[in-house]
């Protein structure tokens, strides 16, 4: 089996689905559990530092891990680094077969930074067996001296050992999330996957396959069927056909918006993905343009040329703001400073024309486009609240990424056109 510690939503498991395997995975949170098995995932609802190791000795051929990482985020109050040497202190005992856990637990300043130290209480007991044949680890980049610590651990028991910061965007995630990830595998050299994407868009040469360029929230998002940034908020949408819909401090979102037809995406049918040169691309790019043809153009009346809407990533003074023809920076909620909205900004006004509209109000994000923005499908069924489910959706791990550094291990060949970013 391949054993998926710390489960949450199913980042992981995702990405094992689209490669054709499963996990089963251990997590604490109901609505995790819930959203897993609504994904048709396998799931032992517990607590990973209660959980006995021995069900899975001798059976398990893979170990995935992403600790909770509220203790060390910097979305959090970040105690994770104060407890970091009892962290480490822990690894080093499990290490060895001693499980001082109980004691150390008693004096850290948050008791989940010691959560990062389970893996190995599970890696020794499947050490003692020969196994597991690789290990996949995430956490936030604040934890790489601990990965480093791992990784010193796993070369001793016969393992290649990778361990770095990767960011997400340069593997076709439309978000600049960086992650701190480990790689180990007793039976081939472990090595980080090579980048897809880049902040700018290398050609094919002697030296590699080229990169093409990051995706954009617009492109995962399905917006835009034209080179005017989008979503527009267009004259006449509201009760009086005036050219505010949103009236001030709205709470709707644009997917409230596209319902009340006061905005209008990509015509049905166009849908566009994590741009890959390659083969097969220009085939789907000229059947997405004759589809665009063919098909009713969205509505767009005086007004839509008028604004470009970025996402601002929190409520803080130095939140990350981000135009739609960029990736999102690092999705981070949970907390309701961290609540991530569209914020409109004017865009420059046809020649001749020089008055300015009332600026619309910013636009909650939607769970659906969260959860597009860290590579779920679509119809990804989130359980919970909007608050649960936008928890579970910063907790998680992008499938694409995941797909990507699971896929040498499984010795499968990854096709990012399979994780498919719009609907």
């Amino acid at each position: 089996m391949i054993l998926d510690l710390f489960a949450g939503p199913g980042g992981w498991s995702r990405a094992l689905h689209v490669l054709g395997v499963r996990d089963i995975g251990l997590e604490w949170d109901q609505w995790a559990c819930k959203t897993r098995a609504a994904a048709g995932q396998l799931t032992i609802r517990t607590d990973v530092a209660m959980y006995p190791t021995w069900p899975f000795i001798g059976r398990t051929r893979g170990v995935i891990a992403s600790p909770p990482c509220q203790a060390w985020s910097m979305a959090g109050k970040r105690l994770g680094l104060l407890d970091q040497p009892l962290v480490h202190a822990a690894v080093e005992d499990l290490a060895a077969g001693r499980d001082t856990r109980d004691r150390l637990v008693s004096v850290c300043r948050d008791e989940r930074s010691l959560l990062a130290a389970e893996p190995m209480r599970y890696l020794y007991a499947l050490n003692t067996v020969g196994e597991p044949e690789w290990v996949a680890m995430e956490e936030v980049p604040d934890v790489l001296p601990l990965w480093k610590q791992y990784s010193a651990v796993l070369r001793g028991w016969g393992f290649s050992v990778w361990c770095g910061i990767l960011n997400a965007a340069d593997f076709g995630v439309p978000q600049t999330r960086r992650r701190a990830i480990l790689l180990a595998s007793r039976v081939r050299t472990a090595q980080p996957p090579t980048p897809t994407h880049a902040q700018v868009a290398e050609p094919e040469s002697l030296f590699g396959p080229g990169r093409a360029r990051w995706v954009s929230m617009a492109e995962a998002l399905g917006w835009g069927a034209t080179d005017r940034p989008v979503p527009t908020v267009c004259a006449g949408g509201g009760p009086g056909g005036g050219p505010e819909p949103f009236p001030s401090g709205s709470r709707k979102t644009l997917s409230d918006a596209r319902e009340r037809g006061t905005w209008m995406p990509r015509p049905d049918g166009v849908v566009l993905q994590s741009r890959r040169e390659g083969a097969g691309w220009a085939a789907r790019k000229a059947t997405r343009e004759n589809c665009a043809a063919d098909a009713p153009a969205p509505t767009f009346t005086a007004e839509a040329h008028r604004w470009s809407w970025s996402l601002r990533s929190n409520n803080q003074a130095n939140a990350t703001v981000r135009s739609i023809q960029e990736p999102a920076g690092t999705l981070f909620f949970g907390h309701r400073a961290n609540e991530c909205t569209w914020v409109a900004e004017p865009a420059s006004p046809p020649a001749g024309e020089t008055d300015t509209p009332a600026v619309p109000a910013p636009i909650r994000i939607s769970a659906r486009e969260a959860g597009l923005l860290q590579t779920f499908p679509a119809d990804y069924p989130w359980a919970g609240n909007k608050g649960q489910q936008f928890s579970q959706i910063g907790n998680a791990v992008p499938p694409l990424l995941a797909g990507h550094l699971l896929a040498p291990h499984l010795g499968v060949t990854l096709d990012p056109d399979d994780f498919t970013l719009a609907a």
